[in-house]
């Protein structure tokens, strides 16, 4: 139980990383309008600004995975905390456009790379029956922040003049406590046997697998050796199917419609007659049931497995998002019909492909390949989160083109569940020295 307890904790550690990935994803919906007043922002550049953030992340989790490989993922957890700071606190006092958008960039360097190390790193130090909830905690700390930012922008929005500079700001007090709590964490032990750092990764998995230590380094260093005489090149034929898992559960996470949703929220309300408080308010129940269904996910998923999540999940979603759009279709605001549609679609997405994105990202591919293979699913992720967050306020000035874009990602979960159902394989319960025998030819 008290190892237990250590691998708990240590992988909360990192998974504040998730916090600050969630929170500075949302907290924008709180202040893109702001921001669009105050720079008087056409549509274009008024999406290129709130998407400026996913442009880094974008080019965050396309250079992550090769730092990660060489110098460690706790090495680079350091340096991405460092980035939150940085650009929370630059975003708050940017006097001018441009310089907001350096800053928000550098917080999206922060989230595309965090999206990298902190399920590798978690996935590593986890035992195979743990290790589904325990990089669930990564994303349900992304909820988490989520929900955070709602309740917080909804908190200070009458606060000074420039409420959206607190907004903004407030995010620097916890990228500093992430920051300090990292050097209470070991170094990944499948990375320090890659260093030949053999007693330090004997002393963690001393911790993690109660008695299995010499066999599990065996394990990995064969692996490794394997890893050496396979291809280093994460595009050959020996890894096109964990390629084409990560790309695919990547993409279809973002198809979903999950961060137009998530950065347009007050907007979306307000388009069906909702005063500006009550637009802000709804968001934050959105959040806890977020919060609460990926906790449900977490439970679950080391039992039901992650393919069955993703096929279930999918259908409710193409129902919920169905519904939403023939509401905004027929423009029928009466009651509270989008709302629940919403709440609905976010237990179906919740439990299902928000709690197995990076788990099962994490797990598909070999040690060799795995910091480029993280990366790849990353890189997947947020360059579809950034096209459809720059294209939905130009697609969406109008109920009839946001009916358009629901219809669209409705299609898309339908499609989901079909490739899942016959291309996905399911990997609960297994060493991840087992998925690469596998899934790499």
């Amino acid at each position: 139980m008290k190892n237990t307890n250590r691998i708990y904790k240590w992988s909360l550690i990192v998974a504040l990383g998730g916090f600050l990935f969630g929170f500075d994803t949302a907290v924008i919906s709180g202040v893109e309008k702001s921001i669009q007043q105050l720079f008087q922002l056409n549509p274009f550049w008024h999406g290129f600004t709130i998407s400026s953030a996913l442009i880094g992340t974008i080019i965050g989790a396309l250079t992550a995975g090769k730092p990660a490989d060489k110098y460690g993922r706790r090495f680079l957890l350091f340096i991405i905390a460092a980035l939150y700071a940085i650009s929370a606190i630059g975003s708050a006092i940017a006097p001018f456009l441009s310089l907001f958008i350096v800053f928000r960039f550098l917080g999206g360097i922060a989230v595309g790379a965090s999206s990298v190390a902190g399920p590798m790193y978690i996935s590593e130090i986890s035992p195979a029956n743990m290790r589904g909830r325990m990089t669930g905690l990564f994303q349900f700390n992304v909820i988490f922040g989520i929900l955070l930012a709602y309740i917080s922008n909804y908190l200070l929005r009458n606060t000074g003049d420039e409420p959206w500079r607190w907004m903004l700001g407030v995010e620097g007090i916890p990228s500093v406590i992430f920051f300090l709590l990292l050097f209470r964490i070991p170094r990944s032990p499948r990375f320090l046997v890659k260093i030949n750092k053999i007693d330090e990764a004997r002393e963690v998995l001393n911790i993690i697998n109660n008695g299995n230590t010499e066999s599990e380094i065996v394990k990995i260093k064969d692996g490794l050796l394997k890893g050496k005489t396979a291809s280093q090149v994460l595009f050959s034929k020996h890894y096109m199917k964990p390629i084409l898992i990560a790309f695919s559960v990547a993409m279809f996470n973002q198809l979903s419609g999950i961060n137009a949703i998530l950065y347009y929220a007050p907007r979306i309300f307000e388009l069906t007659g909702l005063s500006i408080a009550d637009s802000m308010f709804q968001p934050v129940l959105i959040g806890i049931t977020n919060g609460i269904f990926t906790i449900v996910g977490m439970i679950i998923i080391d039992r039901v497995g992650r393919k069955k999540l993703l096929i279930v999940g999918s259908l409710g979603m193409a129902v919920c998002l169905g519904l939403i759009s023939r509401t905004l279709f027929i423009q029928n605001f009466s009651g509270y019909g989008i709302l629940v549609y919403l709440l609905v679609y976010i237990v179906f997405f919740a439990f299902s492909t928000g709690a197995v994105i990076w788990v099962l990202i994490s797990e598909v591919f070999p040690n060799s390949v795995r910091g480029k293979g993280q990366a790849l699913g990353s890189f997947t992720h947020w360059s579809f989160a950034t096209l459809i967050t720059f294209l939905f306020p130009i697609f969406n000035s109008t109920l009839k083109g946001s009916s358009y874009s629901f219809a669209f990602f409705s299609i898309m979960m339908i499609i989901q569940a079909l490739v899942v159902w016959r291309y996905f394989p399911e990997t609960k319960g297994r060493s991840l020295e087992e998925l690469s025998e596998e899934l790499s030819n």
